[in-house]
């Protein structure tokens, strides 16, 4: 549909950029998108920001965070395996993923000034306390990681872009001011992901990071597909029609990526007799294309 060339998402990352997410907790990715690919997917955003709208579930300002969108167009379906996104998915958590969490938003101007709020966190919920060590130095799990593909222009701060710490996913806390009823600094070391059209960024869930007022005339659109462990259960509710297109037009690795599975032991990567299941379809294609990796725990 959207010309990428010979790019099939199934190109190994480069050990470079493993190297950076590992040490930094994001990437950015320029021109991610194709100009036709991202108008096309801000048309989809906007026509089902209106239905929202129409149903009253947008905010009183007019923002909108809509969990569990994927079903709502074609498109949304197809970023699961995005030729070029998709590589970072599996090169840096494996084969044995789906999309527990995903959410589209759009954030127009602030029709108010900035209020005092202290927006600063990481992904995860319980992740971030059930698997905790009383070691405060020894780093929790990632978990899952998302992309975030940008659909507007976010090329100058104060649009309302995502504000991250490089390097803080290692880090298992973060002081809060003592006074949120005030403006407090961002921590040290923040830096504002500024992207233009078609750029997309990815980060690891630990990663410390908060959105921010967008003071702008620009209207903030952004997608965010999430993925973690099957063995993980979903945070957003999916619940694809399987007589419709929308269902029938995924590959198996789409499918498994929506949460498909052959039975409960399969969802932990293996078979009833305790081996590895070499049919999940994300696994089977990358065995095929003899992309599995014995020297990379998760690509084993």
């Amino acid at each position: 549909m959207f010309d990428y060339g010979d790019r099939t998402g199934y190109e190994p990352i480069s050990d470079t950029d493993r190297k950076e997410f590992h040490e930094q907790g994001f990437l950015l990715l320029r021109n991610v998108l194709t100009e036709d690919h991202r108008a096309a997917l801000e048309a989809a955003v906007d026509r089902v920001y209106a239905e929202e709208q129409a149903k009253g579930t947008t905010k009183k300002d007019g923002t909108l965070h809509l969990l569990g969108f994927l079903e709502r167009d074609e498109l949304f379906g197809e970023l699961l395996t995005h030729p070029i996104a998709f590589p970072y998915m599996w090169g840096l958590a494996g084969w044995n993923i789906y999309t527990h969490h995903n959410h589209l938003d759009v954030t127009p101007p602030a029709a108010e000034p900035e209020k005092p709020y202290w927006g600063w966190h990481q992904d995860g919920y319980r992740q971030n306390s059930d698997p905790e060590t009383m070691d405060p130095n020894l780093p929790r799990p990632m978990f899952s990681l998302k992309v975030a593909y940008v659909l507007s222009d976010l090329s100058e701060t104060g649009r309302g872009a995502t504000k991250v710490i490089p390097g803080s996913h290692l880090w298992n806390s973060l002081d809060r001011p003592k006074d949120l009823s005030v403006h407090n600094p961002d921590p040290e070391g923040t830096v504002e992901i500024t992207a233009n059209p078609g750029d997309a960024f990815i980060f690891d869930r630990r990663q410390w990071h908060s959105r921010s007022t967008n003071l702008s005339t620009i209207t903030r659109k952004m997608l965010f597909v999430g993925y973690t462990y099957r063995w993980i259960r979903p945070l957003d509710e999916l619940h694809p029609d399987v007589n419709g297109e929308w269902y029938r037009n995924r590959t198996p690795v789409q499918r498994q990526l929506i949460g498909e599975g052959t039975h409960t032991a399969n969802y932990w990567g293996i078979n009833w007799d305790g081996y590895v299941d070499d049919e999940i379809p994300l696994r089977k294609e990358l065995k095929e294309r003899g992309l599995l990796d014995r020297n990379i725990p998760w690509l084993r």
